[in-house]
């Protein structure tokens, strides 16, 4: 694997321990295109970065040692870590995202990206449970890695978590509406997997960032913020898989 260096200026300067990764963060790039994407996290007024940049031709570029803390994640948490740049190693994958007709990811790029994740959790013995979306880390700011970045097909090469349900089975539960206890009890599974709370802004809209997150993740035919059994079906499995 050939990763070519690319640095960008925003990084903490101080260094941190290694035992201190414990994560991995996918993104997005959302920019018009890959130049502007670059250019922007080369920037240092744009005080954005990542530690590694997945072109659309698959080329890996180190932009941030992995051994600094890379500004990726921003304001952030998952369970009991807070602000997770600390934690994490940030790879952004070129896409133009849901602003600038988001796409497809390309073969060359996932190839790229499920080859640079397996040394990354190798190297700092990473738990797939403890792979993670933007979007699941700052449900109610970000969209990214999105509805087309492929989590099943990334789970069966043991990168990040998927449900054990087959979807032909629990797609007859989709729309099939739920009580308001079992509505709570869903946000409740979301808190137990690891979405972080938020008490800062009005609760049914949180509870509706919270339920497009997730299925931006687990239940990407069908993104409607709507709690409805399927999803409530895939919350209870996937505790089941984290215990």
């Amino acid at each position: 694997m050939t990763i070519n260096p690319y640095y960008s200026p925003n990084f903490d300067s101080k260094k941190r321990s290694l035992d201190k990764i414990n994560f991995i963060i996918f993104h997005y790039t959302g920019m018009k295109n890959e130049k502007k994407a670059i250019d922007k996290l080369l920037d240092i007024k744009s005080k954005v970065s990542c530690h590694y940049f997945i072109k659309n031709n698959g080329e890996i570029l180190r932009m941030v040692p992995d051994t600094y803390i890379a500004w990726h994640a921003g304001v952030s948490s998952w369970k009991k870590f807070k602000s997770l740049n600390k934690n994490s190693i940030g790879i952004e994958i070129n896409n133009p995202g849901h602003e600038f007709r988001y796409k497809n990811f390309s073969k060359k790029q996932i190839y790229s990206l499920i080859k640079l994740t397996k040394y990354i959790i190798k190297k700092y013995k990473i738990n797939p449970k403890s792979i993670l979306g933007h979007s699941d880390i700052a449900p109610d700011r970000k969209k990214d890695p999105g509805e087309k970045f492929p989590w099943e097909f990334l789970s069966k090469n043991n990168i990040g978590i998927w449900h054990e349900l087959k979807s032909n089975e629990i797609k007859v539960y989709r729309k099939l509406k739920l009580s308001n206890l079992l509505k709570i009890k869903f946000i409740n599974n979301l808190y137990k997997i690891g979405y972080p709370k938020n008490s800062k802004i009005n609760k049914n809209k949180y509870n509706k960032n919270i339920t497009v997150a997730f299925q931006r993740r687990f239940r990407q035919e069908l993104i409607d913020g709507k709690i409805d059994k399927e999803c409530l079906l895939i919350s209870e499995n996937l505790i089941k898989k984290l215990n």
